[in-house]
């Protein structure tokens, strides 16, 4: 039993530091620290597992034994949290609620329901979305969330780090307001990294500006 729990946890150490070899880490200009960009834009274990790595919380484990940590997250059965968000209105609103494959649970909020152009006030149409997330994390004191904050690519990279820093703070602050303890809760700006679309076209600009909220598992 112990040499194939042991054998398991190699496989799944071997697993994921090869997804991660696609992973690239660059350092922000601004506030908002370190930037996993995927080996693809928009690229899905990337993003999920880009998340994770940017939280200073986890960045030791990680470094010390990914698999554990990993294999810890990857087991969490989202489906009552993912149910109860998209009944809060999610999908009518556009809203996307994933399982990635790393194992986080990642909420893609667009600009049309987040955020006027160059503002960082939510809008009102989110809020229902934002209080299911909040009850999740509340109900279940082993969750933990990221925010993290993007722009189009228009505009100075200073005023577009710092914007999307405060619009991932602004989705973690009214999750905090809702009962989230803090220290539950991280927020981090990436600018224009990682777009999901073509920023030559309005479309595309539209669609890259936006907050994604990851929510993981932490080992017991």
């Amino acid at each position: 039993m112990k040499v194939s729990m042991r054998a398991s946890r190699i496989a799944t150490c071997i697993s994921i530091a090869a997804l991660m070899a696609g992973c690239a880490n660059l350092n922000d200009m601004g506030t908002g620290g370190k930037t996993a960009v995927g080996a693809g834009a928009g690229a899905a274990v990337g993003a999920g597992l880009g998340a994770l790595i940017g939280d200073s919380s986890k960045a030791a484990a990680i470094g010390a034994g990914i698999g554990a940590v990993a294999g810890g997250i990857a087991g969490y059965n989202w489906k009552g949290v993912k149910n109860d968000v998209e009944k809060s209105g999610a999908s009518s609103l556009g809203v996307d609620v994933t399982e990635m494959p790393d194992g986080t649970l990642r909420v893609n909020i667009p600009s049309n329901v987040s955020f006027d152009t160059n503002k960082y006030a939510l809008k009102p149409a989110l809020l229902p979305v934002l209080d299911s997330v909040a009850r999740a994390l509340v109900q279940h004191p082993e969750l933990r969330a990221k925010s993290i904050g993007y722009t189009d690519s228009t505009g100075s990279d200073a005023t577009n780090q710092t914007l999307s820093v405060n619009r991932a703070r602004a989705v973690a602050n009214y999750l905090t307001q809702q009962g989230v303890p803090t220290g539950n809760l991280t927020a981090e700006g990436r600018g224009p990294s990682n777009p999901l679309a073509d920023n030559a076209t309005a479309e595309g600009r539209a669609m890259n500006r936006r907050v994604e909220l990851y929510l993981y598992a932490i080992q017991k």
